[in-house]
């Protein structure tokens, strides 16, 4: 995905079933592959290490890595 200069990363807070927002932006940052994750496409995280994940194959993969 090509970002244009207006476009910044969100700092977000993760919950079980939601996250909220702390600072505005167009995006995150995928934990594992620093890919580029649009807030409208977020459907991936970790409540318990605050991080995020571009798609449900890497985020298994980390959350099995970890336990």
């Amino acid at each position: 995905m090509l970002m244009s200069s207006g476009d910044k990363a969100a700092k977000l807070y993760y919950a079980p079933s939601s996250f909220r927002v702390l600072r505005p932006g167009q995006h995150v940052l995928c934990a594992v592959s620093g890919e580029v994750i649009p807030l409208e496409e977020l459907r991936y995280w970790s409540a318990e290490y605050q991080e995020a994940y571009a798609s449900c194959e890497i985020a298994t993969r980390r959350l099995l890595d970890q336990g």
